[in-house]
């Protein structure tokens, strides 16, 4: 099984992330902070992937460490589950609406963090949530995926829609990225290496 589980403690936070890149969506995530939880279950189930993430974290002060470190765990788990990548699509791409939105993603699970984020400006706060962290979930777990990843809002307003197609569409990505495919017989690159 292509499957991880790491754990992350710090004097901020202490994080648990399970991930199984050939499960059915099964998703229990518990990180208090409630539209990240809601964010991650949309990471979890469109991708296919069973995702366990339990995070306690110094939310009195604010949610930014909890976010931070439960994405960066997210990217190792993502990283290790792979392993040496052998027989990979590698590639993998969405075009995901949610009503008035519409994200493209794209990924390369190259072995080289690479982020290009693009959206509108929105409200900086969903609730209790700071949208400002938007940017800084992806660029944490490309660092430590070691992933390339590309995501452009083409439409959309509303935050909260503008914050849950971006998750679908890398979800939905990472599932045609991730897949086996039978006629690679070795890693997918003229390098021998990912």
């Amino acid at each position: 099984m292509r499957s991880a589980r790491v754990e992350r403690t710090t004097k901020e936070s202490s994080v648990l992330v399970e991930l199984n890149l050939d499960g059915q969506g099964n998703i229990s995530v518990d990180t208090g902070v409630a539209f990240f939880d809601h964010m991650l279950a949309q990471l979890g189930k469109h991708s296919g992937f069973d995702l366990t993430v339990k995070t306690t974290g110094d939310i009195d002060v604010d949610s930014h460490h909890t976010v931070e470190d439960t994405s960066l765990a997210f990217g190792q788990a993502l990283r290790e589950a792979l392993g040496d990548k052998i027989g990979i699509r590698r590639f993998g791409d969405a075009m995901v609406p949610l009503d008035e939105v519409l994200v493209q993603a794209a990924v390369d699970l190259s072995g080289r963090p690479y982020l290009v984020h693009r959206q509108p400006e929105i409200v900086e706060l969903i609730g209790t949530f700071d949208t400002t962290l938007g940017k800084h979930i992806w660029e944490s777990i490309v660092a430590e995926a070691r992933i390339a990843l590309h995501i452009r809002v083409l439409e959309g307003r509303n935050a909260h829609h503008v914050f849950e197609a971006q998750f679908k569409a890398v979800a939905r990505a990472l599932r045609d990225a991730v897949s086996l495919d039978a006629r690679v017989t070795g890693v997918p690159s003229t390098k021998g290496v990912l």
